[in-house]
C-alpha cells in the first residue's frame, strides 16, 4: 500500500515533516504496543440502547467476553453479517458530536433498508486504537477544559483548532497513527462498506482493505486533519467543498494541489430520518405555540468539560421569572456528566421549586418527549436529563429536540441541526463556521461570544419574531433537500458497491 504520509492527493510532505510522522508512530508504539500481527476475533451483537430505534447492531472486536454490553445469555445466538444490505458506521466516542452524527447516518440507512453496524473504535480496550484514540482523547478533553483560561484560548487552543488541524503535515501523522488503528479491521467483512464519522475509523478501514470507504466529514472549516484519502469525502456546506477542493491553506501560502473531483462531495446536513420527516409538523408547532403565548421551551444542551457552564447558568437564572410565569420553560440535557447538574443546582439552588428530574429512565425520557409532542400538553418548569449510558445520554437530545422551540448549543455538530438555533460561544475557532454558515441558512443565530449578548438573544426569541422567521427558512430549506445529507452518505456508501 501506497504510504499516505509522503503525498497527501499529490502534495509532497517534506522530509522533516514526514520524519516526524514516523516518530509519532513509533511513540505510539512504544507506550501501547504494536498489535498489527495478531488476530482479533470479531462478532456482532443487537445494541441493547438504541437497537431498537436505529436498528443498530454492535460490532465487537477483541476479548467479547470484557465487552460492557456482551451478555453471554443473552447474546448466545450469533448474529450474522449482512453483506448484502449491511453498512458499519464507524465512529469514536470523543464528546458526543461524532456519537451524533453516527446516530445519524445509522437512522437514515435504516429508514432506507439497510442494517447499521456499529463500529466505535474508542470501545475496544486491549487494542493499540483504543489506547491510542483514548490518549488522544485525554488531550483534546483536557485542551477544552483549559480553554475557560482566555490566555491559553488564545495563545494555544484555538490556533491549534483554527490553524494547527488544517495543516497537511498535520494530516501526515494522523495518517501514521492510523497504521495503528487498522488491526481492528482485520476480521470485518472487506465488501461491507463504511462511513466514518471520525477521520481515524476511515483512515484505519482505508489501511485496513476495506474496499468502500465514505469520510462523513464533520466540520465546515476545511482542514487536512479530515483527510483520509482513498475513501469518498463528503461536507454538508458549499464553501467546506471549495475549502476541501483546493486545500485551501493547507500548505500555508502555497498553492496546492486539488483533491481529484470523484473524492469530494457535497451531500447537505448529517440529520435524523426521525427528524428531517417531521420537519414541517414541528416547525409548524412551534409557531403554534409562540402564536397562542405558550410557554416557550428552551432546549440546553451541556457537555462534560463544563468550558461554558456559566453561560448555561446565567441563562437558568435570567429565564427562571419566566419560567415561574409559565412564560418559559427550560429543557436541560446533561448527558452522561451528572457532576454538572449537581453544579448547577449548587449554583442555583433556587431552580430546585421547578425542578423535575428524569434520571437514568429511558422509557421515562421516551415518555416525556412523547407526550411533548402532543399540543393538548403544556410543559412547564424545568426538566433535567442525565442518563448513565453513553447512547441515551447523546440520543435524549435528539427526542427532545423535536417539541423544543429553541436549541441553545455551541456551534458544532448541532450547529446543522432543523430546529431554531441560539448559539453560545465556540471551544475552539474551527467551530465558528458552523453559526456563520446557520446564520446564512436562517435556522440560527450569530454566535453569542458573551453572556451580555447570549441574554439578548434570549430575550428577542422570548419577544420577537425570530422563532417564526428561523421554522420558516427551516421549512423551505427542506424543500430543497439542505437536509438530506445523511441519505445521500448512505447511498453514496452503497453506491460504491456498484
Amino acid at each position: 500500500m501506497t504510504d499516505k504520509s509522503r503525498q497527501i492527493f499529490g502534495n509532497e510532505i517534506s522530509g522533516r515533516d514526514y520524519r516526524k510522522a514516523v516518530k509519532s508512530k513509533r511513540k505510539y508504539a512504544k507506550k501501547y504496543g504494536d498489535d498489527s500481527g495478531r488476530e482479533y476475533p470479531v462478532r456482532i451483537e443487537a445494541n441493547p440502547y438504541i437497537g431498537e430505534s436505529l436498528g443498530v447492531q454492535n460490532v465487537l472486536v477483541g476479548d467479547l467476553m470484557q465487552n460492557a454490553h456482551y451478555d453471554p445469555d443473552r447474546d448466545a445466538k450469533e448474529l450474522t453479517w449482512d453483506t448484502e444490505k449491511g453498512i458499519i458506521v464507524g465512529n469514536i466516542r470523543m464528546g458526543f458530536g461524532h456519537y451524533r452524527i453516527s446516530m445519524a447516518i445509522a437512522s437514515a440507512a435504516k429508514s432506507m433498508g439497510y442494517t447499521p453496524y456499529w463500529m466505535d473504535l474508542n470501545s475496544y480496550g486491549e487494542t493499540t486504537c483504543t489506547k491510542v484514540i483514548g490518549a488522544q482523547n485525554a488531550l483534546y478533553s483536557l485542551g477544552s477544559r483549559l480553554s475557560k483560561n482566555p490566555l491559553f484560548n488564545r495563545l494555544v487552543w484555538e490556533p491549534m483548532n483554527y490553524e494547527g488541524f488544517r495543516a497537511l503535515s498535520y494530516n501526515a501523522a494522523d495518517q501514521k497513527n492510523a497504521e495503528l488503528m487498522a488491526p481492528v479491521f482485520g476480521n470485518v467483512p472487506k465488501e461491507i462498506p463504511v462511513v466514518g464519522t471520525h477521520v481515524w475509523p476511515a483512515q484505519a478501514a482505508i489501511h485496513a482493505g476495506m474496499k468502500y470507504v465514505v469520510n462523513a466529514i464533520p466540520d465546515n472549516w476545511p482542514m487536512a486533519l479530515h483527510f483520509a484519502e482513498g475513501s469518498i469525502h463528503t461536507v454538508q456546506c458549499h464553501n467546506a467543498y471549495m475549502g476541501y477542493r483546493i486545500c485551501n491553506g493547507m500548505a500555508k501560502d502555497k498553492v496546492c494541489e486539488p483533491m481529484p473531483k470523484e473524492s469530494l462531495v457535497y451531500t447537505g446536513h448529517y440529520i435524523d430520518h426521525e427528524l428531517v420527516v417531521n420537519i414541517e409538523a414541528d416547525c409548524k408547532a412551534r409557531m403554534k405555540r409562540k402564536a397562542e403565548k405558550k410557554p416557550m421551551r428552551f432546549l440546553l444542551t451541556i457537555g462534560g468539560a463544563g468550558a461554558q457552564k456559566e453561560i448555561f447558568a446565567a441563562i437558568i437564572r435570567y429565564l427562571l421569572p419566566y419560567i415561574r410565569e409559565n412564560k418559559a420553560a427550560l429543557y436541560v440535557n446533561v448527558g452522561d456528566y451528572r457532576n454538572v447538574w449537581d453544579a448547577l443546582l449548587a449554583e442555583i439552588p433556587e431552580m430546585r421549586e421547578v425542578v423535575t428530574e428524569h434520571f437514568d429512565d429511558w422509557a421515562g425520557t421516551e415518555e416525556f418527549a412523547r407526550n411533548a409532542l402532543d399540543d393538548s400538553n403544556e410543559v412547564t418548569g424545568i426538566h433535567g436529563f442525565w442518563h448513565k449510558n453513553i447512547f441515551e445520554a447523546v440520543y435524549a437530545t435528539n427526542l427532545l429536540m423535536r417539541s423544543c422551540d429553541v436549541l441553545v448549543t455551541k456551534p458544532s455538530e448541532l450547529a446543522f441541526y432543523p430546529v431554531p438555533k441560539l448559539f453560545i460561544r465556540r471551544v475552539g475557532k474551527h467551530e465558528m463556521w458552523g453559526a456563520i454558515h446557520s446564520a446564512e441558512v436562517g435556522d440560527g443565530t450569530l454566535e453569542c461570544r458573551d453572556i451580555p449578548h447570549t441574554l439578548q438573544m434570549v430575550q428577542m426569541f422570548l419577544e420577537g419574531d425570530l422563532l417564526r422567521e428561523m421554522c420558516e427558512n427551516i421549512m423551505t430549506n427542506q424543500t430543497i433537500g439542505l437536509y438530506d445529507g445523511a441519505y445521500k452518505v448512505v447511498e453514496i456508501a452503497m453506491g460504491l458497491k456498484k
